[in-house]
């Protein structure tokens, strides 16, 4: 019998991303994973600003970075008829402006999901050793009392009893657990079917000189895209709306294969080697709970949406940050059970909204069963800059200031930096010891209360406080910022101060100092965590 706290049922990037942050917040899980190893085919490549800053927060910025598409790919997307043929449009992506770039210390990153996934392994292993068991099946899932029971199966046909409190499913957008639960999903299913191809072919000598993060091709019988992984000899190509062109995915054999790209190429003559090849069909759905007594649903399980605007993978990873911190706070006894019921309510909303988004891309792109005329997107496509940074949680775990809201008026192609409670905590750049910082590098693992030489009570307050125990930066004393903007951007006077949540949301703030500082923080504290006892 294996006993463990947390059993995450899949090892796609949502589950070994959950793996990581919890033991990163010193919580041992179990990962079970049916495939024999990590991802074999590109599949998802864009991981945006708000989930690179949270794999900054990790330490694994740099190892994703050394293996991603190169950055100069990041900087346009273009339409042509084929790649040696005429071109139609080139597009930047607004997400990659000089404005939206200030937003954030991390930039966007383009990493095909097959080369992602081993450096997540790579980490979840390192950190929770032996916890990790790919080729294994959960068979069977009883809810008890005090968690659950699971029986897995390995690969040679032995079985394992495995009890855990909690489990995490992010076994993918089938999820048999979603299932077995009876969670109903709600909005449009088989929106429009397609076929990866992985491959390797030379296109240098098209993209050279417009290097591109994709490339669309627009043909009468035809509508694929080139998606760029190494950006010379390695590439998916993906083929839209197969059945509304008269395709079926058995006809996708290697030489059909080869034949499709050589004429989005524009090109007889190009070599290609088909490397793999994935049917599947594409869909914008939502699970109408994502809790179930001990069971939570993450990613694809609980979110499944068109992957026009790169949204699926960075809604998932970021379920996994939200829930994780709660389930450590929980399991070790600093917050009370009903901090769990608040994961559904930050995250259920989250997940709608992107799906949304990534289902009017598709629409507007006239690459569904829905033919339009029109080739190009929606304004709002790679725009969305909103929904990458702007979702304001609202639950029991967020304590309103009643401050006024600076809510911009389009919630998908603009962000106000906010620290309202319930706000991603802005990006401010700081600086120690003459070196540049930002205060997305001093949040992500405990409690964070920001405040100023003149909030020096709220520091000591923070300095009572134990369980858990709340690590105080004092900006203008230890920590600098040259471009004396904070204030404003935190929305508090020289003498507030801003809790900062252990997944860099907000979740308290105080605009000026309190009457008795230390009770108010431990009330704020107990709030946040679910608990009704004060631990000043």
């Amino acid at each position: 019998m294996i006993d463990v706290p947390v059993l995450i049922v899949g090892g796609g990037p949502v589950g070994l991303t959950a793996s990581i942050y919890l033991s990163h917040f010193g919580i041992e899980s179990l990962v079970v994973e049916r495939h024999p190893g990590t991802a074999i085919l590109p599949k998802a490549r864009a991981l945006n600003a708000r989930t690179m800053e949270m794999y900054r927060q990790l330490g694994l910025e740099a190892a994703i970075r050394a293996v991603s598409m190169p950055a100069r790919f990041g900087g346009m997307i273009l339409w042509a008829e084929s790649l040696a043929g005429r071109e139609i449009k080139r597009l930047a992506p607004g997400r990659g402006s000089a404005g939206n770039l200030a937003l954030s210390v991390a930039g966007n990153c383009g990493c095909a999901q097959d080369i992602f996934e081993p450096v997540l392994r790579e980490r979840a292993e390192a950190a929770g050793p032996g916890r990790l068991s790919f080729g294994t099946t959960m068979t069977d899932l009883q809810i008890e009392a005090q968690g659950v029971h699971a029986t897995i199966r390995d690969a040679s046909g032995t079985s394992e009893q495995v009890h855990a409190r909690y489990v995490i499913a992010a076994d993918g957008a089938q999820s048999g657990i979603r299932e077995q639960l009876g969670i109903t999903r709600q909005g449009e299913s088989d929106v429009y079917d397609s076929v990866n191809i992985h491959l390797r072919a030379d296109l240098t000598p098209w993209i050279s000189d417009r290097p591109a993060g994709l490339y669309l091709i627009e043909q009468s019988d035809l509508r694929g895209t080139f998606l760029t992984i190494n950006g010379t000899d390695r590439w998916g190509f993906l083929v839209t709306s197969l059945s509304h062109y008269g395709y079926t995915p058995e006809q996708f054999n290697p030489a059909f294969c080869t034949e499709i790209v050589r004429r989005a190429v524009g090109s007889n003559d190009v070599q290609v080697e088909v490397l793999g090849v994935s049917a599947w069909s594409a869909s914008a759905m939502v699970a109408q709970r994502y809790r179930s007594g001990p069971v939570f649903l993450a990613g694809d399980a609980a979110h499944e949406m068109p992957p026009t605007g790169g949204f699926g993978l960075n809604t998932g990873v970021q379920d996994a940050q939200n829930l994780a911190w709660k389930l450590a706070a929980v399991l070790r006894g600093e917050a009370g059970e009903a901090l769990l019921d608040t994961y559904d309510p930050e995250r259920r909303p989250v997940g709608e909204a992107t799906t949304h988004s990534s289902l009017l891309n598709a629409l507007s792109m006239g690459r569904t069963s829905r033919q339009t005329q029109a080739v190009l997107p929606r304004g709002e496509f790679l725009n969305e800059i909103g929904l990458i940074f702007g979702a304001h949680y609202q639950s029991a775990a967020v304590l309103p200031d009643g401050q006024p809201e600076r809510s911009p008026e389009d919630q998908v192609q603009q962000y106000v930096p906010s620290a309202a409670p319930g706000c991603r905590a802005p990006h401010v750049r700081l600086s120690r010891e003459g070196q540049p910082l930002s205060t997305i590098d001093l949040v992500g693992r405990d409690f964070v209360l920001f405040t100023t030489p003149r909030g020096a009570a709220w520091a000591d307050a923070a300095a009572r406080l134990s369980d858990p125990g709340i690590t105080c930066v004092v900006i203008g004393a230890e920590v600098q910022n040259p471009d004396a903007d904070w204030l404003g951007i935190y929305g508090i006077d020289d003498d507030g101060a801003v809790l900062v949540r252990p997944d860099a949301h907000v979740g308290w703030r105080s605009r000026s100092m309190a009457a008795q500082p230390a009770a108010t923080l431990a009330a704020a504290l107990n709030a946040i965590l679910c608990r009704e006892d004060a631990r000043p």
